[in-house]
């Protein structure tokens, strides 16, 4: 007889989101390349991130509800389908929803049509994922997999799980609910884009100064970080106290993210007005410090997501495999 996985051993969100903030020192230097990666594919599927933040909302819509009606689409089943039918396409409830003003909305949703990655079908409404290159997120499940399974052995080091959840096993959950798992990751990711939209004024330039402090975060690898406190990680390597580190220069951020080396050298000028960077004198760039908690009250709320969405795959992986 199967056991059934009980409410008692259920993994909170609040235990996941506590081991976080007491584990940041070895999290973040994990976390961080995992989400400049996915931010480098978001700029590279349309070279906007606007028009993406709109398909991911009307995904997220259409994922919900799926969710709503009990519907569980896997991997396979979801990109069998070429074409993803969603429900209505309101202009003034997605320029709110993501603080675009109505007549930009309006622009970007012409320009996804033109473009062919929205039709109009007679009364239904399809986005067309021929249109987008690399449709499959092979890579983000592996890189988001492997930090989960990472994350699952620092739970058990702090007792809020028994046992260590293998790359394999998480895979598995994430392409067998993927529906599910996809609505709890854009849930994750959009407020995001949304909080560091609103803090930069536009996304080039939190891309931009995201990928001068994860550069510092990755120098922190080269240390030993192992005794080091939080507040003293976060001064040495994200606040702007470099003592002698490397920062990047525009040619690398250009080919990092994608983004034109003229419009990085635009945004780098404008962190640089705004006291978000430094610059020393051979044109490196590096973390300011100025506007630090700013930085950080955005992630916060995403490693509260993330604990949400660390905790669902985890008790769903483990009914799976009691």
């Amino acid at each position: 007889m199967q056991e059934i996985h009980k409410i008692s051993k259920q993994i909170r969100s609040e235990d996941i989101q506590d081991s976080l903030d007491k584990n940041f020192v070895s999290i973040m230097p994990v976390w961080v390349p995992l989400q400049l990666e996915w931010v480098n594919n978001v700029y590279r599927t349309f070279h906007d991130y606007e028009k993406f933040m709109i398909i991911m909302h009307l995904l997220m819509k259409t994922f919900d509800t799926y969710s709503k009606n009990f519907v569980k689409l896997n991997y396979d089943q979801y990109f069998d389908q070429n074409e993803v039918e969603i429900e209505t396409i309101n202009v003034m409830e997605i320029s709110k929803s993501l603080n675009i003003p109505k007549e930009t909305t309006r622009r970007k949703i012409n320009e996804l049509e033109e473009m062919g990655a929205i039709k109009r079908i007679n009364k239904k409404i399809i986005i067309d994922r021929n249109t987008w290159p690399n449709i499959k997120p092979e890579q983000t499940i592996k890189r988001m997999t492997r930090f989960l399974s990472t994350l699952s052995k620092i739970c058990v080091s702090e007792g809020i799980m028994l046992k260590p959840i293998s790359i394999e096993l998480l895979t598995k959950t994430c392409k067998e609910y993927f529906s599910f798992v996809w609505l709890l990751y854009y849930q994750m990711q959009m407020p995001m884009l949304l909080g560091f939209k609103k803090l930069f004024g536009d996304l080039e330039s939190f891309h931009v100064n995201g990928i001068c402090i994860i550069n510092q975060a990755l120098h922190s690898k080269k240390n030993d970080n192992s005794e080091m406190s939080k507040e003293f990680y976060l001064e040495k390597y994200f606040l702007g106290d470099q003592r002698g580190e490397t920062g990047v220069n525009a040619m690398s951020i250009s080919d990092i993210s994608g983004i034109p080396r003229a419009t990085v050298i635009r945004k780098l000028n404008k962190l640089l007005k705004r006291k978000f960077l430094s610059i020393d004198s051979k044109k490196h760039y590096t973390s300011a410090g100025l506007h630090a908690q700013k930085l950080l009250d955005v992630q916060k709320v995403t490693l509260i997501h993330l604990s949400k969405l660390a905790s669902r795959v985890y008790n769903l992986t483990l009914m799976k495999n009691i």
